[in-house]
């Protein structure tokens, strides 16, 4: 083994953060779709109809939107944290970078151009139009991904809504009509505050609080006024 290399740990180990957290996603997935499906059956007894079964009601609108609403706040959440951080600054905190850094930094601090290693990515070595792309990519799929799942929620959403009416006789509505309702509304807000709370919660929390060995914290015994310093 060369000198100064690190031992390949294999697949499972090297890869264990996203493989826990993607089959922890699948596994919750699955529990609310069970009980979607329990509570949209009861729904549909109170109203004199028949219970669906759980293959349909996982193509249903009903689950779809319950999915897609909690998707959208996720992506907005990241989305704003990205970019939010690259001017916004928190003293003390390891979510935020150091005080001085506000800003996009300079080509070198961020190892681009005629500053680019030779492990760098190909298109931070450019210095046209890619390197502009690659250099905001991480915000701009965040970005997007929040856009189509919010376009994802608003027509699943519209379907649910318009089903509900059905069932009370009532006349549906177009998309345009139910992005203005309260229904649309209150189902985004409802999450878009719980993903900023806990953003605000995380980065106020580990000014003084720490995690040994997670990088989401200051070394333990790092100063409470250390900046921009993760474990």
């Amino acid at each position: 083994m060369a000198e100064g290399r690190e031992p390949r740990r294999g697949f499972w180990r090297e890869n264990s953060l996203t493989l826990f957290f993607g089959i922890a996603f699948l596994v919750v997935l699955a529990c609310q779709a069970v009980a979607g499906q329990a509570e949209f059956n009861e729904q549909l007894t109170v109203d004199g109809l028949e219970p669906i079964g759980f293959a349909d009601y996982l193509v249903s609108s009903e689950f779809a939107v319950d999915v897609t609403e909690n998707w959208q706040s996720e992506f907005l959440q990241f989305f704003l944290y990205v970019f939010g951080t690259v001017y916004l600054v928190q003293r003390g905190s390891p979510e935020s970078k150091e005080i001085h850094k506000a800003g996009t930094e300079s080509e070198a601090e961020q190892r681009m151009g005629d500053h680019a290693g030779a492990d760098s990515p190909r298109w931070a070595k450019t210095k046209d139009w890619r390197q502009t792309l690659y250099a905001r990519s991480l915000g701009t799929v965040m970005g997007g991904l929040f856009v189509l799942s919010w376009l994802a929620q608003s027509i699943t959403g519209t379907a649910a809504y318009n089903d509900l009416r059905l069932r009370q006789l009532e006349d549906p509505v177009t998309w345009a009509g139910y992005v203005v309702t309260p229904d649309f509304w209150n189902r985004s807000l409802q999450n878009w505050k719980s993903e900023l709370l806990a953003v605000a919660a995380m980065v106020v929390l580990s000014i003084n609080l720490r995690q040994r060995g997670s990088p989401e914290s200051k070394p333990v015994g790092a100063a409470h006024t250390a900046t921009g310093v993760e474990g």
